[in-house]
């Protein structure tokens, strides 16, 4: 049979964290007892007007330049209109035909190889309200606490091939939003979510029937979602048939897609421009101003991390995924006075740990990039050990100071003196007869355990490194 291969495109949903709602001075919060942040104008009662929040225009532009789409001066604001409980107008107010940004692209890592994904449109809409399936009174209760809260969609092109590729694009976005400080990006709060376009088709040929799954309502729900209907379409044309063009509901509890309406059935919008509101007008030098407040992005870092820096993708993502231990990274790196793959190893193990056992931030800590360097070049050049330098850095983390008078009160100097280490490796070849024999058999973690007694014997201040060096010498000086 012909190869066949999958194509994915994403719908992003991401909640805004403005102070108010998108069309009303409503607060914007998430957590508040049902039904108590809601007013006339987000309930859609006869006789009230919309009036469009600046601040969700300017988050949207500042994550189009983050996108590299290109921004509209002219945009305007449409109504999508549909029934369901949860929308009390009957109608979203959403932008159709004139988004306020479009034609960008994002370039992610793939391995070793950067992808650049397409981005057709990001626009701002309001959300809906929320259904609480309540099993006590056997119905459902509205939460309308959410109608009006700002959204931003972000639509990708079918650039994406593998579910992998969809979640390193995801984590990418979840990083940039956070970046840029426009969402919070809290999946167990929904201030993200997406829906998932899958197609599967024989390649070389035509882009194949696509399929829309929805209630994907996290990053590992999208992998599993993407991966199960890629199998479900392959079988169907494996078998000579023809893959429907459908909408289904990601069913993650039990792993598998459930058919909600095809093409036939699929819903009218009926898009029209908002009456209500006016065009939305940016001009040239509001973008332009909105594009210089934005830092390094993590994607960008990413890339760097690992083109320049050799990191391995998974280590630069853990690094760039926040932006404060990015910006320790950089000023150890840019310092010059510890080597880059020193400064990462430590942050993307003790120091990341750390901070996910205690939900501390890095500048909630006594840490400083001077003291991580410091630190680090104590190590690599011997003054201390790899279990003297984690002390240390327990120190700095906990209480801070000096990493120099850190040392010197714990005592974690080390001896690397070659007189000193040329005794210690007589006495412990001596009082090691059996190891020694082990070894000169060919059992090499017989010298590791030599080197643990030199160590234990110089309560941990003997040099390891030079020490194994005379313990080798000498031992095959024996031979």
């Amino acid at each position: 049979m012909t190869e066949l291969e999958s194509v994915i495109g994403l719908e992003v949903h991401a909640e805004l964290n403005t102070a108010t709602k998108i069309f009303c001075g409503c607060k914007n919060v998430f957590g508040s007892e049902a039904n108590t942040e809601i007013c006339p104008v987000c309930m859609g009662l006869p006789g009230t007007l919309p009036r469009l929040n600046k601040k969700v225009c300017d988050y949207a532009v500042k994550m189009g330049h983050a996108l590299n789409c290109h921004i509209n001066n002219v945009s305007r604001m449409d109504r999508k209109n549909y029934f369901y409980p949860d929308l009390p107008k009957a109608y979203q107010i959403s932008q159709a035909d004139i988004p306020i940004c479009e034609n960008g692209f994002l370039e992610i890592m793939v391995g070793s190889e950067v992808r650049k994904i397409g981005i057709e449109r990001i626009h701002i809409e309001e959300d809906a309200g929320k259904l609480l399936h309540d099993d006590a009174t056997g119905g459902t209760l509205c939460d309308y606490n959410r109608c009006g809260v700002p959204l931003i969609e972000i639509v990708t092109r079918p650039d994406l091939k593998s579910s992998e590729e969809a979640r390193i694009f995801l984590e990418m976005i979840r990083s940039i939003l956070r970046y840029i400080g426009i969402s919070d990006c809290k999946m167990q709060e929904g201030s993200i979510r997406c829906d998932v376009n899958v197609s599967v088709h024989e390649k070389n040929a035509p882009l194949g029937v696509r399929c829309e799954l929805k209630n994907v309502n996290s990053f590992s729900a999208a992998v599993r979602g993407i991966e199960y209907e890629i199998n479900r379409q392959t079988q169907i044309i494996s078998s000579g048939g023809n893959v429907e063009r459908e909408t289904r509901r990601w069913d993650d509890r039990n792993g598998m897609s459930i058919l909600m309406r095809n093409k036939e059935n699929a819903q009218d919008y009926r898009f029209f421009p908002e009456p209500d509101l006016g065009d939305i007008v940016l001009d040239d030098e509001s973008i332009e101003s909105l594009n210089n407040e934005l830092p390094e992005l993590p994607n960008a870092k990413i890339i760097r991390y690992v083109k320049v820096h050799g990191l391995n993708y998974s280590e630069a993502f853990v690094i760039a995924d926040s932006a404060e231990k990015a910006a320790l990274y950089d000023e150890c790196a840019a310092s010059g006075k510890c080597e880059p793959r020193s400064a990462a190893n430590r942050i993307v193990g003790e120091i990341t740990k750390f901070m996910n056992d205690s939900g501390k931030k890095i500048s909630e800590t006594g840490l400083t990039a001077q003291e991580l360097c410091e630190l680090c070049s104590a190590a690599e050049k011997g003054v201390i050990s790899s279990s003297g330098a984690k002390k240390v850095l327990d120190e700095l983390i906990s209480v801070g100071g000096k990493t120099a008078d850190i040392i010197e009160r714990l005592g974690l100097v080390q001896n690397s003196d070659s007189g000193f280490l040329t005794a210690l490796a007589d006495e412990i070849i001596a009082c090691s007869e059996r190891s020694v024999n082990d070894y000169k058999k060919g059992k090499s973690n017989s010298l590791g355990y030599l080197v643990g007694q030199g160590m234990k014997a110089s309560k941990g201040k003997a040099d390891p490194a030079k020490l194994k060096e005379i313990l080798m010498e000498k031992l095959k000086q024996e031979e």
